[in-house]
């Protein structure tokens, strides 16, 4: 047996006091869904018609009733249904890798959750406080676009009721808005009353959105073919902006998918994650996408691209073909749309809360798990009173853009981990508390062995710090390794105790060429020759690291990785690639200002962290075992309590 100790004095992976190595940053954890306990879990009773209805209602708010009237003028022109199905394929590369990860490790948390078991925990801390703030102002933004939804079925802003109308506080520029805080409360409460109320809730206002969008395909297929399709009968032909036009619309409209991710963060909630989790999820991607497509091709239908009116598309399309009552279904399925957006919008952050909250990155109070509804009631409360402060008080509409940086810094990590899972699987994981026992006759200062040292079994020996000989050693080492039976050469060259580093370095490298040929190609000031450059260094990287781990075979471990059974991610290592690729420049074309603003919360988020997190994190004085130890210990428990 090997194990290796993370202690205080600094062991393998970074003790809590010890700065001589940053090594506490890489410190993973267990797929714990596997081996956790009964008691104070999340009531599991999500299955795909709850699923979808998250996805959708998060996915779908009202900005679709306003995006495919400045897209069409801007971009795309009659080509916004392309701009549309490009950006839901490149969606979809999100969503295969999330379909995989949530499958494999049915837990709450979502993409904090994997990069801590994939990456390590300083990605995954980031990555969580980053989607922390995506969430809260992500939900604040929404409620305050509610008031002025509502107000149209009063008439106006001016005759909405006392209480709900916004009101200017004399001497500030605040404006505050009741209704919007109102409706977060409304939907806060809900929440805490359990999942299964709350998501059948969100189905039936998500299904007034969709009802509303079908009757716009409908209505307006009936109105295009009655008048000739106006808007396709243009001299411009469909591409006026050129293939860029469109292209830079996808990039546009590509934030209109952000919400299906909501899907995955309810894992550890659903019934059969295996087969759910992915059904759920790609049913949504492409229920979005279909109802993006056909609104767009009925909208740039009626009214030619550039008469199109920018802030109200739909109703005005209508209106100019005499059905000016039309708005009222519109404004409806508007108003409902921002509600299940809410609802999708503050219904993941409790429980990335909750989940972190259990790691010790963050207090205890958070991780609390009410006994009669089975939902982190605690974290859902203080997520809704955050919400509504800020909505009621804050015109967050110039913070909008921070919410991207969460989802697509998560959407990265997601693809980065799919592709450590397929080829450098964790081969040691923490052991559980309560199996620690067999492991306490352990010197708190060993050290974990090098992979090359264990024998066919996964087991290896135990490694002091003063004798770094295995006490036994193994003679029929096995020669026929299968990681040396390649179809490629490049497969010959490789050592296999070197492997794992050789992947790692590559993948990193990858990276790294996605972000220099990402930057170069978005920063026009830089010099021509220069950008030049570096796009072509990052393209030799980003190529060759292609190549390279095409050539090689992913590891075996990876069929024992978690839960088995579930949705595999195709096309590795294509896919994450060319996902990380896409998200990346969506990244760097966020703007200064936007980063400016991201880079003061993660830099707080980095002192949470350090002066709390890393100090009362869970593996702070984890003991560190093989993989397939931990099974064996694991099965031999069970067994006992049997």
């Amino acid at each position: 047996m090997g194990v290796s100790t993370d202690s205080s004095e600094g062991g393998s992976h970074g003790g809590e006091g010890s700065w001589s190595s940053l090594s506490f940053l890489t410190r993973r954890k267990l797929v714990d869904s596997a081996h956790k306990k009964t008691e104070g879990q999340l009531a599991k009773e999500l299955s795909v018609p709850h699923l979808i209805g998250i996805g959708v209602g998060a996915t779908i708010g009202a900005g679709v009733y306003v995006l495919v009237g400045t897209v069409a003028r801007e971009h795309s022109g009659p080509a916004l249904a392309f701009s549309f199905l490009i950006a839901g394929l490149a969606a979809a590369l999100s969503a295969f890798c999330y379909a995989e990860l949530a499958s494999r490790c049915p837990s709450a948390g979502s993409a904090y959750h994997y990069s801590y078991i994939c990456v390590g925990e300083g990605a995954a801390w980031l990555i969580g406080w980053a989607l922390i703030l995506e969430y809260t102002i992500g939900g604040a933004a929404v409620a305050r676009g509610i008031s002025p939804n509502m107000a149209a079925f009063f008439g106006g802003m001016d005759h909405l009721p006392f209480f709900l109308a916004r009101q200017h506080i004399p001497g500030t520029d605040i404006v505050v808005d009741p209704c919007a805080a109102i409706v977060v409360l409304i939907i806060t409460g809900l929440l805490c009353v359990g999942i299964k109320e709350s998501t059948t809730v969100q189905g039936i206002v998500t299904s007034v959105n969709v009802c509303a969008l079908i009757f716009v395909i409908v209505a307006g297929a009936y109105l295009g073919f009655k008048s000739g399709w106006v808007g396709y009968e243009l001299p411009s032909g469909y591409f006026p902006f050129g293939v860029d036009g469109m292209l830079a619309g996808s990039a546009t409209v590509f934030f209109a998918y952000i919400g299906f991710d909501s899907v995955a963060s309810t894992a550890e909630e659903v019934k059969n994650p295996q087969r759910d989790l992915p059904l759920g999820i790609g049913a949504a991607l492409f229920l979005c996408c279909a109802l993006y497509m056909m609104v767009s091709i009925v909208v740039v239908g009626l009214v030619p691209y550039y008469a199109i009116n920018p802030d109200t598309p739909i109703s005005s399309a209508f209106a100019n073909h005499g059905m000016q009552w039309a708005a009222y279904v519109i404004n409806a399925g508007a108003f409902t749309a921002l509600c299940a957006s809410l609802m999708g919008g503050i219904l993941p952050q409790p429980r990335i809360l909750m989940a972190m909250a259990r790691d010790g990155l963050l207090p205890p109070f958070f991780s609390d798990i009410n006994k009669f509804s089975q939902v982190p009631v605690k974290s859902t409360v203080a997520t809704g009173l955050v919400a509504a402060i800020l909505a009621s008080l804050m015109d967050v509409s110039q913070l909008a853009g921070m919410v991207s940086v969460g989802t697509l810094l998560a959407f990265t990590t997601v693809a980065v981990s799919i592709l450590i899972l397929r080829y450098i699987p964790p081969d040691e994981v923490p052991l559980l508390p309560s199996l620690e026992e067999s492991s306490d006759s352990v010197p708190s200062k060993s050290r974990w062995i090098s992979d090359d040292r264990y024998d066919k079994h996964g087991e290896a020996n135990i490694c002091t710090s003063e004798d770094i000989k295995p006490v036994v050693t193994k003679e029929d080492m096995p020669i026929d390794c299968p990681l040396l039976s390649r179809h490629f050469a490049i497969g010959n060259y490789i050592d296999e105790s070197n492997r794992r580093k050789i992947v790692g370095w590559v993948i990193a490298l990858t990276c790294l060429g996605v972000f220099i040929l990402t930057y170069a190609a978005s920063d026009s000031s830089i010099l021509r020759a220069v950008r030049f450059t570096f796009c072509g260094v990052g393209g030799i990287l980003v190529l060759s690291g292609l190549i390279f781990l095409t050539c090689i075979d992913q590891d075996d471990a990876r069929h024992n990785f978690g839960h088995s059974g579930g949705f595999i991610c195709p096309l590795v290592p294509l896919l994450p690639v060319a996902c990380i690729l896409i998200n990346c420049y969506l990244l760097i074309n966020l703007g200064a200002a936007t980063w400016a603003r991201v880079s003061i919360w993660l830099a707080i988020g980095v002192l949470v962290y350090v002066f709390y997190g890393r100090t009362h994190s869970s593996l702070r004085n984890a003991v560190y075992v093989p993989v397939s130890h931990m099974d064996d210990k694991f099965r031999a428990s069970s067994s006992c309590l049997a």
